[in-house]
């Protein structure tokens, strides 16, 4: 079995320190063996991905925004870079990155890292991306998920592993977005490329939000909960190779007292050969 966790890590907002401390404790106890995470910080040759990495004992990646001075101005900080990391329990033996399209005038840098993963009996490619955020812009996510769908075909290839897409597409399950990167309730973006939402294998009574108003971050907007992250995967492999056998969110709850993040994280099991 391989464990795949995804997780918007709120950047430096809040008690970033103190969250910190209970990002490590829940990646901790739920041992994920890949982990694709979004709004990383790196500031003075400190990188929160390397943090995790050396106290998890995983290796990691990381790509920085190419337009981070948006998220700067937020916390009055210049010196802080946003960007997206994969950590791994396995050798990342390749990494790439993808820019996403932006509006003209608005460019605060989205775009999906790739990484290829060494498993001790199949490569696995890997991706993690963070879509932009805007309520009203559905119509620029779907030219984002477009990309991104087009990168997973270029890179997701020469393994019998399905690719793993995890991410924050700040998009309802039903959104056009959702729907066009997946593949299978519209027609999908790359031809013949169908990525499953993992989620569809989850009992429906289960807590599904990530964006939870239970979360006093969340709750301080007065937004509604809804599912915004997600961990895709393709087609299974031979034999059920990759699919999904169990799903669920994590780290939704305080920890000491603190919440880890703002998003709750998605955490599932993928079939390997040793399960089949």
């Amino acid at each position: 079995m391989m464990r795949v966790l995804t997780w918007n890590v709120w950047w430096r907002f809040g008690p970033w320190e103190q969250r910190e401390r209970a990002i490590l404790a829940v990646l901790r106890d739920l041992r994920p063996d890949v982990v694709g995470l979004q709004e990383v910080w790196a500031c003075g040759g400190e990188n929160l991905a390397e943090r995790l990495a050396s106290s998890l004992g995983m290796h990691w990646t990381w790509a920085a925004s190419r337009a981070p001075e948006g998220w700067q101005r937020r916390i009055g900080d210049l010196s802080v870079d946003i960007g997206n990391a994969v950590l791994s329990r396995w050798p990342i033996v390749e990494h790439e990155r993808a820019e996403l399209p932006f509006r003209e005038g608005d460019d605060d840098g989205r775009l999906a890292l790739y990484a290829r993963i060494d498993a001790p009996a199949h490569q696995v490619p890997f991706f993690t991306t963070h879509l932009t955020s805007a309520v009203d812009a559905s119509a620029l996510r779907c030219q984002q998920v477009t990309a991104l769908a087009e990168f997973v075909a270029a890179r997701g290839r020469g393994s019998d592993f399905p690719p793993v897409v995890t991410g924050d597409f700040n998009a309802f399950p039903d959104s056009d977005e959702v729907r066009l990167f997946g593949g299978y309730k519209t027609a999908p973006a790359v031809p013949g490329q169908v990525l499953l939402d993992a989620w569809e294998y989850a009992d429906p009574a289960q807590p599904s939000v990530t964006w939870d108003a239970a979360n006093p971050y969340v709750a301080a907007g007065f937004e509604p909960s809804v599912r915004v992250d997600y961990i895709h995967t393709g087609l299974p492999g031979p034999r059920g190779l990759g699919s999904v056998s169990a799903v669920r969110r994590a780290g939704d709850e305080p920890v000491d007292g603190v919440w880890p993040s703002d998003h709750t994280a998605v955490l599932a099991d993928l079939r390997t050969s040793s399960d089949l």
